[in-house]
């Protein structure tokens, strides 16, 4: 408790010598609590109560908004006949749309220095095995999306890494880094089966995986990333995938 209230007293100073506001709505931090999260209260409650409300898919974890259980995407592409989402995963989580206030604030995390915004959200991932009711066990860990080769030279720092750091420290969650990815083209810039083919055979599981392996990313679009690293764990080892992404576009 004392280690964590020291880490909020910084953050407040980080914020009122470099004062950068809240991630959605620009108002200031005026709290040690708002600046360690890079969020004011309001909007804050806002993340809790958009995760809170309503039923989500099974499946995929969208908000359901008159389906019973199954999303219609998931119904359509046959996901209740198989009985998971894929053949790579048993079931993908995917909780906020990348849009409105949820777009700015994944925005100023990874692109405006408000790396605050990723110790609010990183609460969110534990919470989300709940609503797939998926139990941990010492078989079971938490797997990193790997950095594009480069990144760290060209961005300075790893916005996934910093999660699954927090997801260590603060959430106390088992953490795998066992995925590697090598040189490609960003995936921005490609189109959906560009993306695709891009990454085969570039994901590489390097060390011994979980035997269940929960995926966590910030944003899905296409899926390919996710798909490309669920396959290696699976041919690395893991009997079980699962995937988590924060927001999806």
């Amino acid at each position: 408790m004392f280690a964590m209230n020291i880490l909020s007293f910084l953050y407040y100073l980080r914020e009122y010598f470099f004062p950068y506001g809240c991630g959605s709505c620009d108002e200031a931090l005026l709290t040690a609590e708002d600046a360690k999260y890079g969020l004011c209260e309001k909007c804050r409650a806002t993340f809790d109560s958009a995760f809170a409300e309503g039923k989500r898919c099974d499946f995929c974890g969208r908000h359901l908004i008159s389906e019973n259980d199954v999303c219609l995407l998931c119904r359509k592409n046959g996901k209740v006949e198989k009985g998971r989402y894929s053949d790579k995963f048993v079931k993908l989580h995917i909780l906020f749309p990348y849009a409105g206030k949820f777009k700015r604030v994944i925005r100023a995390y990874k692109f405006s220095n408000s790396i605050g915004v990723g110790n609010f959200l990183v609460r969110f991932y534990p919470m989300a095995l709940t609503n797939i009711g998926l139990l941990t066990s010492d078989n079971t860990a938490w797997v990193p999306i790997p950095p594009r080769s480069g990144k760290l030279r060209k961005q300075g720092w790893d916005q996934i890494e910093f999660l699954a750091r927090q997801l260590e420290t603060t959430q106390r969650q088992k953490v795998c880094r066992c995925l590697k990815r090598l040189p490609s083209r960003s995936q921005k810039e490609l189109s959906r089966d560009e993306r695709a083919s891009n990454l085969k055979g570039r994901i590489l599981c390097v060390k011994p995986p979980p035997r269940t392996a929960i995926l966590f990313d910030d944003v899905i679009t296409t899926g390919a990333t996710l798909d490309a690293c669920a396959k290696a764990l699976l041919d690395g080892g893991s009997e079980k995938v699962y995937g988590v992404c924060l927001f999806y576009d």
